[in-house]
């Protein structure tokens, strides 16, 4: 089936093919503060792939494809080596966030490479944050908590996103020293319309006042959801209101 939806004969062959020919694009969405706006400690990096006629896939069309094929540590090493290189090159963003998969969760040697890569580079370990999804930190804690008692060894820092999506429980983020979350997009979404989502977001926002934990609203499109997050005493904000995705060159600091 993935086949017949990508067009792609050897969909292995296809996706080394692109990790080694310069055929993924890394892009990147700013994360602005709501207590100084104006200002963007966190950038998200998203990743692309260039296909025929210079169009540009997004993730939804491909990831699933290196997922089928067990690819996806490679591809996270990919935008983790090339988001350390950006910081290496100077960035008017201090701080990325990279989303690994429920597969690099698993992957034994994961934390040894990028530890090196940061030491070759020498970029400072507390500029990355790891984004790992609700369901995969539910669906595989034992290896969510090894994931993260690495990273966080190492000196990285950790988000967890899609927050509040299944549940509202802070016990993981307290027992895996989690240092940002993404509030749920459909939580978002329904705050002008909800008292229950508004309820929700005050809820997780206290709390991760009271444990230290920043709190990021995602999917957001317009000031009057900026207002209702800040009423909420939500910390950060994402979405296209804020800004659009761009290349990630245009974060170098050379292009300010």
């Amino acid at each position: 089936m993935d086949q017949e939806l990508t067009g792609w004969n050897d969909l292995a062959e296809r996706l080394e093919r692109a990790l080694h020919n310069n055929e993924l694009l890394l892009y990147a969405q700013p994360i602005e503060s709501l207590r100084e706006r104006g200002t963007f400690p966190i950038a998200e990096a998203l990743v692309r792939l260039r296909e025929e006629e210079a169009a540009m896939l997004p993730p939804g069309a491909f990831l699933p494809v290196f997922e089928h094929c067990g690819m996806m540590p490679e591809l996270d090493r990919w935008v983790i080596h090339r988001v350390i290189a950006a910081l290496a090159s100077g960035s008017r963003v201090p701080k990325f966030s990279i989303n690994v998969s429920a597969q690099t969760l698993g992957d034994a040697g994961f934390s040894h490479a990028l530890a090196k890569d940061l030491e070759t580079a020498g970029v400072s370990p507390d500029s990355l944050v790891f984004e790992i999804d609700e369901n995969d930190l539910l669906a595989r804690p034992d290896a969510a908590a090894r994931f993260s008692a690495a990273v966080k060894s190492i000196g990285c820092r950790l988000l967890f996103d899609g927050f509040g999506r299944r549940s509202v429980s802070f016990e993981p983020l307290k027992t895996l020293r989690c240092d940002y979350v993404k509030v749920d997009g459909v939580i978002i979404r329904k705050l002008p319309s909800s008292d229950v989502a508004r309820s929700k977001l005050n809820a997780i926002s206290r709390v991760g006042e009271v444990i230290g934990v920043g709190v990021i609203g995602e999917c957001v499109e317009d000031e009057n959801v900026i207002a209702l997050l800040r009423t909420a005493g939500v910390a950060y904000a994402q979405g296209f209101g804020i800004a659009a995705p761009q290349a990630i060159e245009g974060f170098a600091a050379s292009a300010s």
